[in-house]
């Protein structure tokens, strides 16, 4: 994430392109014999030295292997051969090309791109919500929503635009939803200057999906823009039927959600300290049908949220949408043993050797 990466078996990457085995390797956890026939020679030996030993004379094997059968030596005599023993089975070993790797990921992955523009003006203290038999604002009853939806698609890319008079980036297109959900907690009404862009948060999200990569021709592949607002627009420099019209031509759909109820609804009073000390009531402002062309231009859809069980279906539409495949880094760090088998090896059949020509 982060970026979704797939972890394959070690024995995978030994595979040529029509599936076939193009040599045979041996894999166990992060180890591996890149060459592990070399051990029928080591499975050889013992019947090597049985062959020796009922011939009672010495066999040339290995270089001064005659010098080795001296039965006048005693105990001695056996320490050449189990020094030369040692140091042929730590050869083969290494002609066996013990490997360790590390981290291996599949290089692709697939998902969607998804930039989530939410409202902060500050009608969205209203508390038209309910949860628990309390009343609830309407940001507090959309935040545990894009939370369970950041958490339910951990191979998608997402980021968030927030808006009210302006419109900021919190997080561009990412995989890390850990880091996003610890954003998305500190969010609170009153960072941003007071009002409604609603043409200006689209803009940005749609800024923010342009990626080189994902295009057929000039249309953005398995992109997406959720737009939660509970006002009409009334600040910025791009009409949001501008922003639609950029949406349809980058082929990106809008999902408008219109969060609140009809009429009038309680607003909470906060006196000088910041405490609340009651309610007045103000008038719903949602522009219903500027969503609703917002959403039927770009190829979208529109859903009222009057309840937070319909922001819930409003994401699950996306679910049928086209996927894209992200390219990601592939990680393979083979480290070659042979140097630590071989060089022990060379020196127990040196050491073999020596004390068999000594006298």
């Amino acid at each position: 994430m982060p970026p979704s990466l797939l972890r394959l078996p070690l024995s995978a990457l030994s595979r040529g392109s029509d599936g076939l085995l193009a040599h045979p390797v041996w894999a166990a956890a992060n180890w591996r014999l890149a060459d592990p026939l070399w051990l029928l020679a080591a499975a050889a030996l013992p019947l090597a030295f049985w062959l020796r030993g009922r011939a009672r004379v010495p066999v040339l094997l290995v270089p001064f292997a005659a010098a080795w059968h001296r039965p006048s030596l005693g105990a001695l005599s056996r320490w050449p051969v189990s020094l030369a023993s040692a140091g042929l089975l730590l050869i083969v070993a290494a002609l066996a090309r013990p490997q360790k790797t590390e981290d291996r990921h599949e290089v692709k992955s697939q998902g969607y791109d998804i930039m989530l523009a939410i409202d902060l003006s500050g009608s969205m203290l209203s508390e038209d919500y309910e949860k628990d038999g309390e009343r609830i604002n309407r940001l507090q009853a959309i935040k545990p929503v894009i939370q369970a939806f950041i958490e339910r698609r951990p191979s998608d890319r997402i980021g968030v635009v927030l808006f009210s008079g302006r419109a900021y980036t919190l997080a561009p297109l990412t995989t890390d939803h850990a880091w996003l959900s610890r954003q998305l907690e500190r969010v609170k009404i009153g960072l941003i200057e007071d009002g409604t862009a609603i043409g200006d948060a689209l803009g940005v999200a749609l800024a923010r999906l342009d990626q080189a990569g994902h295009e057929n021709g000039a249309r953005r592949l398995g992109a997406f823009i959720v737009l939660l607002t509970d006002g009409a627009n009334n600040s910025g420099s791009l009409a949001p039927d501008q922003a639609a019209e950029l949406a349809k031509a980058r082929g990106v759909p809008i999902y408008t959600i219109g969060a609140g109820k009809d009429g009038f609804v309680p607003f909470p009073v906060f006196d000088e300290q910041g405490r609340k000390v009651g309610y007045r009531r103000i008038p719903a402002d949602l522009d219903e049908d500027a969503l609703k062309r917002i959403a039927l231009t770009s190829g979208g859809h529109f859903y009222r949220a009057a309840e937070t069980g319909t922001i819930e279906a409003a994401f699950k539409a996306i679910d049928s949408a086209q996927k894209i495949e992200f390219q990601a880094k592939s990680t393979l760090l083979t480290t070659e043993l042979f140097a630590w088998l071989a060089a022990p090896g060379l020196c127990l059949l040196g050491l073999g050797a020596w004390l068999g020509r000594a006298p």
